[in-house]
């Protein structure tokens, strides 16, 4: 019997208040990252985890200028959904939303303000993706633990203590905001009970598993990058990251329409019609140069 196909969740829902007054009109994950929206950022994540059905969590001021922007997912192969979040609260209820969509199938949640790049990312999560039976964190070594939930582990990489914004962290490595859970996601969150901010927290999911040792860790390491966007100043650095990257090497970061012909999911006639409509701004030029690459890999 084949196993379940894990799908995604993309949390774009919340009020942006850091980033007042630029997100009393627009949706924080609808704001630009040098040439791309922010929200390209996760779902590319995730495409590039193998996953080909999304959940896109949002407010119900923000769903239809997600949906102009996304659509259905068919133009890039896949499928992408919607549901309202009317109020904050907590990352964990993203999965009970999600529940109906997920239909027991293993899970990827992500958090749409997170950036992630590298070389070796995309191994990394289609290793983290192939274990259904167990659930995930991604740790990245950072200056600031104490401003994260903190994960200390072994020699052999078994998570031994999850901390959230420990006042003396035990290690230097903070969780992402990407987490990747077995079918039993939304049972578990049910159980969970609100947090003093009201809220249902994932590091109480993430407890949950690490007392069942159903909680395995993923190191990004060297080489790779993990931003948290949510910031004006964590913006604007993400943008110059990217900016550099791509001036550098002459190639897009979380390209959608590239990504997914690379991986097959359109044809070259598919992708030359994606670059037309975008053609003045320099984007659909980028994509119509694909299609006269001779190589033919990610």
């Amino acid at each position: 019997m084949e196993s379940p196909k894990r799908k995604g969740i993309i949390l774009a829902g919340g009020t942006g208040s850091r980033l007042y007054p630029v997100t009393k009109a627009l949706s924080k994950q609808l704001m630009p990252i040098y040439d791309k929206p922010m929200i390209y950022y996760p779902l590319c994540t995730l495409m590039l985890a193998g996953i080909r059905e999304f959940l896109i969590i949002t407010t119900p001021n923000d769903k239809d200028a997600f949906k102009n922007l996304l659509g259905d997912g068919s133009k890039w192969g896949i499928d992408i959904n919607y549901k309202v979040q009317k109020k904050p609260d907590g990352i964990a209820s993203a999965l009970i939303l999600g529940e109906e969509f997920l239909n027991n199938s293993p899970s990827a949640l992500i958090l749409g303000d997170n950036l992630f790049h590298g070389e070796n990312l995309g191994k990394n999560l289609e290793n983290a993706s192939g274990k259904i039976d167990y659930s995930t964190v991604f740790a990245y070594k950072v200056s600031d633990p104490e401003r994260y939930g903190v994960v200390e582990f072994n020699e052999s990489g078994e998570i031994r203590s999850i901390e959230e914004k420990p006042t003396n962290p035990k290690t230097k490595y903070a969780i992402t905001g990407l987490y990747f859970y077995d079918k039993n996601a939304p049972k578990k969150c049910k159980t969970l009970k609100p947090s003093k901010r009201g809220e249902l927290e994932i590091t109480d999911l993430n407890q949950l598993y690490l007392q069942e040792k159903k909680l395995k860790v993923s190191v990004i390491g060297r080489g790779m990058t993990w931003l948290d966007t949510g910031t004006f100043d964590s913006l604007h650095q993400a943008s110059s990251f990217i900016r550099t990257l791509e001036k550098r090497q002459g190639q897009k970061v979380c390209s959608p329409e590239e990504i997914s012909w690379r991986l097959n999911l359109i044809s070259n006639s598919e992708l030359e019609i994606l670059a037309k409509s975008q053609e003045k701004s320099g984007y659909g030029k980028y994509l119509l140069d694909l299609l006269n690459e001779k190589s033919h890999h990610y």
